[in-house]
């Protein structure tokens, strides 16, 4: 797969086997996503063994009542600590406040689904200034 195209990236989940994959990949130049992460530990150890991005499932933390923005807050302050080159590609992400609290925490890179990319958006000052505009250009003033 990877030899379809440079910025193809292969994803493995964290267990076992997928870190054992992801170090003998990445070891060959291979970009990987390890996926299905839920905790520090296992951010870790996906950088560890040479893990292009990491992929916390915040929606999925926060539907058990469980911080999911913790959970990346305490991997941006682990891979800063030891200068990690391990991606935050938060996932799972439910909302406009899940992706600018990850921004403002320091993950890398986020999935989520359209609303909230298209919320980021959109504000009603912004939709009634334009209509003021629109008004007063209609006015003439």
């Amino acid at each position: 797969l990877s030899k379809i195209a440079p910025n193809v990236c292969i994803k493995v989940p964290l267990t076992w086997d997928g870190l054992k994959a992801c170090k003998a990949l990445s070891s060959s130049g291979i970009n990987i996503n390890v996926t299905l992460c839920f905790s520090a530990t296992q951010a870790l150890l996906a950088a560890k063994a040479g893990a292009t991005y990491v992929s916390p499932f915040i929606g999925r933390l926060d539907d058990i009542s469980t911080d999911g923005l913790n959970l990346i807050d305490e991997i941006r302050t682990i891979y800063d600590n030891y200068d990690f080159k391990t991606q935050i590609l938060a996932a799972s992400v439910r909302h406009t406040m899940h992706v600018i609290d990850c921004a403002k925490i320091g993950a890398d890179v986020m999935t989520g689904p359209l609303s909230s990319i298209v919320g980021l958006l959109k504000h009603p000052l912004t939709d009634n200034g334009l209509a003021q505009f629109l008004a007063d250009h209609k006015k003439g003033n």
